[in-house]
């Protein structure tokens, strides 16, 4: 297993709120209501932390050949993070209200622009809460800085190779971060057609979380992940979802569990379901 930390603890990140060049990231969103989140920022937030919304700056505009959230323009969202504060040589911690399954899209889209000092909070601001650290209401304020964007383009897989070479979905260990009933086509509450990609496999990202949004130790995920990937740390793979969120949820758990980057596939179901001339797969892979 690696030593990369990607999570890092309400204790630790507390000691380290008035370190310079330090920025955190609230990233609390509903799906069901998407201004729930900054409603929830304002009234009350992690001392010094700044807004980014999964919409607004984490996604760009969706169209009748995307995903529900495609990926944000690349000088938008940089422009965006430096009005935020974020220049390239930040350290960035990023939470929501208690998994990470929202923060984990920040963490990649941070990746994806070439910056890797990013973190992501273990139980969110629902542990932070709890153990009473300091919060602060209303809006922030923050000195506008500039961050250039290195772009990774290897990190994105898109609906175009998928689809056309669907034989080798397999051999690409395509893990869909979805719960299984989504993915085995019994329920479909968000998407207007149920089942998954064939050849993806199911590892539901709220099988790495305790019951109150923490994340399970260490070797109890890479555990898991090794059920799936096997014993070889260089295997190629790549993760899914709805849309492409959650699925950064696993790739935070393969890189801590010492395997190389995933790809995500940006698009996920939300985007495969666009044509429906794709196949659909139902019940579990075989």
């Amino acid at each position: 297993m690696t030593d990369k930390r990607i999570l890092i603890v309400a204790n630790e990140l507390s000691e380290s709120l008035d370190e310079p060049g330090l920025v955190v990231l609230d990233c609390r969103f509903d799906l069901g209501d998407p201004a729930a989140g900054r409603r929830s920022f304002l009234e009350r937030h992690i001392a010094g932390a700044r807004f980014i919304d999964l919409d607004d700056d984490l996604a760009g505009p969706v169209s009748a050949r995307t995903g529900r959230h495609p990926l944000p323009d690349v000088d938008t969202i940089a422009a965006r993070l430096g009005r935020l504060g974020v220049d390239n040589a930040s350290r960035i911690v990023v939470y929501d209200g208690s998994s990470g399954a929202m923060a984990a899209r920040a963490w990649w889209i941070l990746r994806w622009l070439g910056h890797d000092e990013v973190r992501l909070l273990d139980g969110g601001f629902a542990r932070w809460q709890t153990l009473g650290l300091p919060v602060d209401t209303g809006e922030s304020q923050s000195a506008a800085t500039r961050f250039e964007p290195r772009l990774r383009p290897e990190l994105v897989l898109t609906t175009r190779e998928l689809a056309g070479d669907l034989e080798g979905i397999g051999g690409r260990r395509l893990l869909d971060a979805r719960d299984r009933a989504r993915y085995r086509g019994e329920m479909e509450p968000v998407d207007a057609v149920a089942g998954h990609v064939p050849g993806a496999v199911n590892l539901p990202f709220t099988e790495f979380l305790n019951e109150d949004g923490s994340w399970r130790s260490r070797e109890e995920r890479a555990r898991r992940m090794r059920d799936v990937l096997g014993d070889d740390p260089g295997v190629p793979w790549s993760v899914m979802c709805g849309s492409g969120v959650t699925a950064c949820h696993l790739a935070i758990a393969g890189l801590e569990a010492g395997y190389g980057e995933p790809r995500l596939y940006v698009g996920s179901w939300s985007e495969w379901i666009r044509d429906p001339e794709r196949p659909v797969g139902l019940g579990d892979a075989v």
